[in-house]
Protein backbone atom coordinates (compact mmCIF):
# COMPACT_ATOMS: atom_id res chain seq x y z
CA UNK A 1 0.00 0.00 0.00
CA UNK A 2 1.33 3.42 -0.94
CA UNK A 3 0.41 6.39 1.21
CA UNK A 4 -0.87 9.48 -0.55
CA UNK A 5 -0.99 12.79 1.24
CA UNK A 6 -1.50 16.60 1.08
CA UNK A 7 -5.17 16.64 1.93
CA UNK A 8 -6.49 14.39 -0.80
CA UNK A 9 -9.08 11.99 0.45
CA UNK A 10 -6.93 9.03 -0.53
CA UNK A 11 -4.28 7.89 2.00
CA UNK A 12 -3.26 4.68 0.25
CA UNK A 13 -4.44 1.69 -1.71
CA UNK A 14 -3.29 -1.84 -2.49
CA UNK A 15 -2.46 -2.56 -6.13
CA UNK A 16 -3.24 -6.21 -6.70
CA UNK A 17 -0.93 -8.26 -8.84
CA UNK A 18 -2.73 -10.94 -10.84
CA UNK A 19 -1.11 -14.30 -11.44
CA UNK A 20 -1.95 -13.70 -15.10
CA UNK A 21 0.78 -11.08 -15.45
CA UNK A 22 1.72 -10.01 -18.95
CA UNK A 23 5.41 -10.05 -19.90
CA UNK A 24 5.91 -6.80 -21.79
CA UNK A 25 9.56 -7.22 -22.69
CA UNK A 26 10.50 -4.08 -20.80
CA UNK A 27 14.00 -3.29 -19.49
CA UNK A 28 14.81 -4.21 -15.91
CA UNK A 29 14.22 -1.63 -13.17
CA UNK A 30 17.54 -1.50 -11.30
CA UNK A 31 16.61 1.02 -8.59
CA UNK A 32 13.84 3.23 -7.20
CA UNK A 33 14.53 6.00 -9.73
CA UNK A 34 13.91 3.64 -12.68
CA UNK A 35 10.76 3.42 -14.77
CA UNK A 36 9.46 1.78 -17.92
CA UNK A 37 6.71 3.10 -20.16
CA UNK A 38 4.04 0.88 -21.69
CA UNK A 39 1.34 1.31 -24.29
CA UNK A 40 -1.84 -0.43 -23.19
CA UNK A 41 -4.69 -1.11 -25.62
CA UNK A 42 -7.92 -2.92 -24.90
CA UNK A 43 -7.70 -6.59 -25.78
CA UNK A 44 -3.95 -6.47 -26.37
CA UNK A 45 -0.93 -7.16 -24.19
CA UNK A 46 0.89 -3.98 -23.08
CA UNK A 47 4.01 -3.24 -25.10
CA UNK A 48 7.14 -1.36 -24.06
CA UNK A 49 7.64 2.05 -25.68
CA UNK A 50 10.25 4.75 -25.30
CA UNK A 51 9.39 8.22 -24.02
CA UNK A 52 9.86 9.55 -27.57
CA UNK A 53 7.46 6.97 -29.00
CA UNK A 54 4.85 7.77 -26.37
CA UNK A 55 5.21 11.52 -26.93
CA UNK A 56 4.81 11.05 -30.69
CA UNK A 57 1.36 9.66 -30.00
CA UNK A 58 0.39 11.83 -27.06
CA UNK A 59 1.10 15.04 -28.96
CA UNK A 60 -2.13 14.37 -30.84
CA UNK A 61 -4.30 14.41 -27.71
CA UNK A 62 -6.06 17.49 -26.34
CA UNK A 63 -5.51 16.51 -22.70
CA UNK A 64 -3.00 14.08 -21.20
CA UNK A 65 -3.59 13.04 -17.60
CA UNK A 66 -0.40 11.95 -15.84
CA UNK A 67 -1.43 9.93 -12.80
CA UNK A 68 1.11 9.64 -10.03
CA UNK A 69 2.00 8.15 -6.68
CA UNK A 70 2.83 11.41 -4.95
CA UNK A 71 5.80 10.04 -3.01
CA UNK A 72 7.47 8.00 -5.77
CA UNK A 73 10.74 9.42 -7.12
CA UNK A 74 10.66 7.40 -10.35
CA UNK A 75 7.09 8.50 -11.03
CA UNK A 76 8.12 12.14 -10.86
CA UNK A 77 11.13 11.57 -13.11
CA UNK A 78 8.89 9.83 -15.63
CA UNK A 79 6.42 12.73 -15.58
CA UNK A 80 9.17 15.24 -16.23
CA UNK A 81 10.65 13.31 -19.14
CA UNK A 82 7.28 12.78 -20.76
CA UNK A 83 6.13 16.38 -20.23
CA UNK A 84 9.35 17.67 -21.79
CA UNK A 85 8.95 15.34 -24.77
CA UNK A 86 5.31 16.29 -25.35
CA UNK A 87 6.21 20.00 -25.26
CA UNK A 88 8.93 19.47 -27.86
CA UNK A 89 6.25 18.15 -30.22
CA UNK A 90 3.28 20.33 -29.17
CA UNK A 91 4.53 23.66 -27.78
CA UNK A 92 1.06 25.21 -27.36
CA UNK A 93 0.83 23.49 -24.02
CA UNK A 94 -0.31 24.25 -20.47
CA UNK A 95 0.64 22.47 -17.28
CA UNK A 96 -2.34 21.80 -15.01
CA UNK A 97 -1.69 20.71 -11.42
CA UNK A 98 -3.67 19.16 -8.60
CA UNK A 99 -0.89 20.45 -6.32
CA UNK A 100 -2.00 24.10 -6.56
CA UNK A 101 -5.48 25.36 -5.69
CA UNK A 102 -7.65 27.82 -7.56
CA UNK A 103 -7.51 30.63 -5.05
CA UNK A 104 -3.70 30.83 -5.38
CA UNK A 105 -3.70 31.18 -9.19
CA UNK A 106 -2.59 34.84 -8.88
CA UNK A 107 0.38 33.71 -6.76
CA UNK A 108 1.37 31.11 -9.38
CA UNK A 109 1.01 33.71 -12.14
CA UNK A 110 3.18 36.18 -10.22
CA UNK A 111 5.90 33.57 -9.83
CA UNK A 112 5.87 32.64 -13.51
CA UNK A 113 6.10 36.33 -14.42
CA UNK A 114 9.08 36.87 -12.10
CA UNK A 115 7.24 39.22 -9.75
CA UNK A 116 7.84 37.03 -6.67
CA UNK A 117 10.43 34.44 -5.68
CA UNK A 118 10.07 30.76 -4.92
CA UNK A 119 9.77 31.27 -1.18
CA UNK A 120 6.59 33.30 -1.73
CA UNK A 121 5.31 30.72 -4.20
CA UNK A 122 5.70 27.97 -1.63
CA UNK A 123 4.31 29.91 1.34
CA UNK A 124 1.56 32.01 -0.23
CA UNK A 125 0.81 29.37 -2.84
CA UNK A 126 0.56 26.66 -0.16
CA UNK A 127 2.88 24.35 -2.11
CA UNK A 128 2.96 20.74 -1.05
CA UNK A 129 5.65 19.60 1.37
CA UNK A 130 7.49 17.70 -1.35
CA UNK A 131 7.37 20.60 -3.83
CA UNK A 132 11.13 21.07 -4.14
CA UNK A 133 11.98 17.49 -5.04
CA UNK A 134 8.80 16.53 -6.90
CA UNK A 135 7.15 19.53 -8.60
CA UNK A 136 9.81 22.22 -8.88
CA UNK A 137 11.25 20.72 -12.12
CA UNK A 138 7.84 20.85 -13.83
CA UNK A 139 7.09 24.41 -12.72
CA UNK A 140 10.57 25.66 -13.61
CA UNK A 141 10.32 24.08 -17.06
CA UNK A 142 6.99 25.82 -17.59
CA UNK A 143 8.46 29.11 -16.37
CA UNK A 144 11.52 28.81 -18.61
CA UNK A 145 9.36 28.17 -21.68
CA UNK A 146 6.56 30.63 -20.97
CA UNK A 147 3.92 27.97 -20.37
CA UNK A 148 0.82 28.61 -18.27
CA UNK A 149 0.45 26.67 -15.02
CA UNK A 150 -3.16 26.03 -14.05
CA UNK A 151 -3.83 25.92 -10.31
CA UNK A 152 -6.59 23.41 -10.90
CA UNK A 153 -7.68 22.05 -7.54
CA UNK A 154 -10.33 23.16 -5.08
CA UNK A 155 -8.92 24.72 -1.91
CA UNK A 156 -8.39 22.16 0.85
CA UNK A 157 -10.40 24.39 3.20
CA UNK A 158 -13.49 23.99 1.02
CA UNK A 159 -12.90 20.25 0.67
CA UNK A 160 -12.75 19.89 4.46
CA UNK A 161 -15.95 21.87 4.92
CA UNK A 162 -17.83 19.85 2.31
CA UNK A 163 -16.53 16.68 3.96
CA UNK A 164 -17.89 17.88 7.32
CA UNK A 165 -21.09 19.68 6.29
CA UNK A 166 -21.98 18.21 2.89
CA UNK A 167 -22.13 19.74 -0.63
CA UNK A 168 -24.82 22.22 0.43
CA UNK A 169 -22.02 24.09 2.22
CA UNK A 170 -21.04 25.54 -1.15
CA UNK A 171 -24.30 27.49 -1.32
CA UNK A 172 -23.20 29.42 1.77
CA UNK A 173 -20.05 30.82 0.17
CA UNK A 174 -19.84 34.48 -0.74
CA UNK A 175 -19.36 35.72 -4.29
CA UNK A 176 -15.58 35.88 -3.91
CA UNK A 177 -15.10 32.30 -2.71
CA UNK A 178 -17.74 30.39 -4.67
CA UNK A 179 -15.68 30.40 -7.93
CA UNK A 180 -12.91 28.53 -6.10
CA UNK A 181 -14.99 25.35 -6.54
CA UNK A 182 -16.68 23.82 -9.57
CA UNK A 183 -20.11 25.21 -10.38
CA UNK A 184 -21.54 21.70 -10.73
CA UNK A 185 -20.73 18.53 -8.80
CA UNK A 186 -21.38 15.07 -10.27
CA UNK A 187 -22.50 13.09 -7.21
CA UNK A 188 -24.40 10.36 -9.00
CA UNK A 189 -23.82 6.64 -8.56
CA UNK A 190 -21.43 4.82 -10.86
CA UNK A 191 -18.15 2.96 -11.11
CA UNK A 192 -16.14 5.78 -9.55
CA UNK A 193 -18.41 6.09 -6.53
CA UNK A 194 -18.33 2.30 -6.07
CA UNK A 195 -14.53 2.39 -6.16
CA UNK A 196 -14.38 5.25 -3.65
CA UNK A 197 -16.78 3.56 -1.25
CA UNK A 198 -14.74 0.35 -1.41
CA UNK A 199 -11.70 2.39 -0.49
CA UNK A 200 -13.44 3.91 2.52
CA UNK A 201 -14.50 0.45 3.66
CA UNK A 202 -10.94 -0.84 3.45
CA UNK A 203 -8.92 2.16 4.64
CA UNK A 204 -8.41 2.52 8.36
CA UNK A 205 -7.62 6.23 8.34
CA UNK A 206 -10.53 7.64 6.31
CA UNK A 207 -13.66 5.50 6.34
CA UNK A 208 -16.22 5.68 9.13
CA UNK A 209 -16.81 2.26 10.73
CA UNK A 210 -20.10 0.62 9.69
CA UNK A 211 -20.97 0.32 13.40
CA UNK A 212 -21.13 4.12 13.63
CA UNK A 213 -24.78 5.23 13.23
CA UNK A 214 -23.59 8.16 11.11
CA UNK A 215 -21.40 6.03 8.82
CA UNK A 216 -23.60 6.22 5.71
CA UNK A 217 -24.01 9.99 5.99
CA UNK A 218 -20.33 10.52 6.82
CA UNK A 219 -19.19 8.47 3.87
CA UNK A 220 -21.62 10.35 1.65
CA UNK A 221 -20.02 13.63 2.73
CA UNK A 222 -16.58 12.15 2.08
CA UNK A 223 -17.74 11.24 -1.42
CA UNK A 224 -18.91 14.81 -2.00
CA UNK A 225 -15.50 16.11 -0.86
CA UNK A 226 -13.76 13.75 -3.28
CA UNK A 227 -16.02 14.80 -6.14
CA UNK A 228 -15.40 18.46 -5.34
CA UNK A 229 -11.74 17.96 -6.20
CA UNK A 230 -12.46 15.99 -9.39
CA UNK A 231 -15.09 18.37 -10.72
CA UNK A 232 -13.03 21.45 -9.88
CA UNK A 233 -9.93 20.09 -11.63
CA UNK A 234 -12.01 19.06 -14.66
CA UNK A 235 -13.71 22.46 -14.82
CA UNK A 236 -10.34 24.24 -14.52
CA UNK A 237 -9.00 22.32 -17.51
CA UNK A 238 -12.18 22.91 -19.51
CA UNK A 239 -12.11 26.64 -18.75
CA UNK A 240 -8.55 26.90 -20.04
CA UNK A 241 -9.24 24.97 -23.24
CA UNK A 242 -12.36 26.97 -24.01
CA UNK A 243 -10.41 30.21 -23.58
CA UNK A 244 -7.41 28.95 -25.60
CA UNK A 245 -8.58 27.06 -28.72
CA UNK A 246 -5.92 24.83 -30.23
CA UNK A 247 -3.94 24.50 -27.01
CA UNK A 248 -3.30 21.26 -25.16
CA UNK A 249 -3.09 20.45 -21.45
CA UNK A 250 -1.00 18.03 -19.42
CA UNK A 251 -2.58 17.53 -15.98
CA UNK A 252 -0.61 16.14 -13.01
CA UNK A 253 -2.68 14.37 -10.37
CA UNK A 254 -2.91 11.41 -8.01
CA UNK A 255 -3.64 8.17 -9.82
CA UNK A 256 -6.93 7.55 -7.96
CA UNK A 257 -8.41 10.60 -9.72
CA UNK A 258 -7.79 9.25 -13.24
CA UNK A 259 -7.10 5.51 -13.38
CA UNK A 260 -9.44 3.62 -15.65
CA UNK A 261 -10.68 6.89 -17.12
CA UNK A 262 -12.79 7.63 -14.04
CA UNK A 263 -12.87 10.60 -11.68
CA UNK A 264 -11.51 13.81 -13.15
CA UNK A 265 -11.35 12.25 -16.61
CA UNK A 266 -15.04 11.41 -16.87
CA UNK A 267 -15.98 14.79 -15.41
CA UNK A 268 -13.94 16.55 -18.10
CA UNK A 269 -15.64 14.43 -20.77
CA UNK A 270 -19.00 15.51 -19.37
CA UNK A 271 -18.02 19.14 -19.87
CA UNK A 272 -16.29 18.76 -23.27
CA UNK A 273 -17.42 15.51 -24.91
CA UNK A 274 -15.39 15.99 -28.09
CA UNK A 275 -11.97 16.05 -26.44
CA UNK A 276 -9.31 13.49 -27.24
CA UNK A 277 -8.03 12.39 -23.83
CA UNK A 278 -5.23 10.04 -22.79
CA UNK A 279 -4.43 8.67 -19.33
CA UNK A 280 -0.95 7.63 -18.17
CA UNK A 281 -1.20 5.66 -14.93
CA UNK A 282 1.44 4.22 -12.58
CA UNK A 283 1.51 0.47 -11.96
CA UNK A 284 3.79 -1.65 -9.82
CA UNK A 285 6.25 -4.27 -11.12
CA UNK A 286 6.55 -7.01 -8.47
CA UNK A 287 9.68 -8.42 -10.13
CA UNK A 288 12.01 -5.57 -11.15
CA UNK A 289 14.31 -7.95 -13.05
CA UNK A 290 11.48 -9.02 -15.34
CA UNK A 291 8.99 -6.14 -15.27
CA UNK A 292 5.45 -7.16 -16.10
CA UNK A 293 1.99 -5.68 -15.90
CA UNK A 294 -0.84 -7.40 -14.08
CA UNK A 295 -3.90 -8.06 -16.19
CA UNK A 296 -6.02 -5.84 -13.95
CA UNK A 297 -3.46 -3.02 -13.95
CA UNK A 298 -3.29 -2.98 -17.75
CA UNK A 299 -6.71 -1.30 -17.75
CA UNK A 300 -5.53 1.63 -15.64
CA UNK A 301 -4.50 3.85 -18.53
CA UNK A 302 -3.73 4.22 -22.21
CA UNK A 303 -0.07 4.32 -21.20
CA UNK A 304 1.49 2.97 -18.01
CA UNK A 305 4.43 4.06 -15.88
CA UNK A 306 5.85 0.75 -14.68
CA UNK A 307 7.62 1.27 -11.33
CA UNK A 308 9.46 -0.78 -8.74
CA UNK A 309 7.75 -1.72 -5.51
CA UNK A 310 8.70 0.51 -2.60
CA UNK A 311 9.95 -0.87 0.75
CA UNK A 312 7.35 -2.52 2.98
CA UNK A 313 5.61 0.00 5.19
CA UNK A 314 5.10 -2.46 8.03
CA UNK A 315 6.64 -5.76 9.08
CA UNK A 316 4.05 -6.75 11.67
CA UNK A 317 0.32 -6.41 12.28
CA UNK A 318 0.99 -4.50 15.49
CA UNK A 319 3.14 -1.95 13.68
CA UNK A 320 0.49 -1.49 11.01
CA UNK A 321 -2.32 -1.09 13.54
CA UNK A 322 -0.41 1.55 15.47
CA UNK A 323 0.35 3.48 12.29
CA UNK A 324 -3.27 3.32 11.14
CA UNK A 325 -4.49 4.64 14.50
CA UNK A 326 -2.08 7.56 14.21
CA UNK A 327 -3.15 8.27 10.63
CA UNK A 328 -6.79 8.29 11.69
CA UNK A 329 -6.04 10.74 14.50
CA UNK A 330 -4.00 12.98 12.19
CA UNK A 331 -6.70 12.93 9.53
CA UNK A 332 -9.43 13.91 12.00
CA UNK A 333 -7.33 16.72 13.45
CA UNK A 334 -6.87 18.39 10.08
CA UNK A 335 -10.35 17.64 8.73
CA UNK A 336 -12.21 20.28 10.75
CA UNK A 337 -13.97 22.95 8.72
CA UNK A 338 -12.16 26.25 9.24
CA UNK A 339 -12.88 28.78 6.54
Amino acid sequence: MRQLFAGIVIAGMVLAYSAMATDVGAPALPDLTSFDLMRSESGKAPVYVTVAQAANELKNYDVVFLGEWHDDAANHLAEMELFRAIFARAPQLALSMEQFERDVQPVVNDYLAGRIGEDALQSKGRAWGNYAESYRPLVEFAKDHGLPVIAANAPASLVRCVGEKGPEFLTQLDAQKRPWAAATLHLEDGAYKDKFMRFLAEDASHGTPASDPDSAAANGRAWAAQVLRDDTMAESIANYLQANPGHKVVHITGDFHVEGGLGTVERLRDRMPGLKIAVVAPVEAPNPDRPAVATTDAKSGDFLFLLRAEPKEYVSDAEQKAAEQQMRANFKSRSQCKL
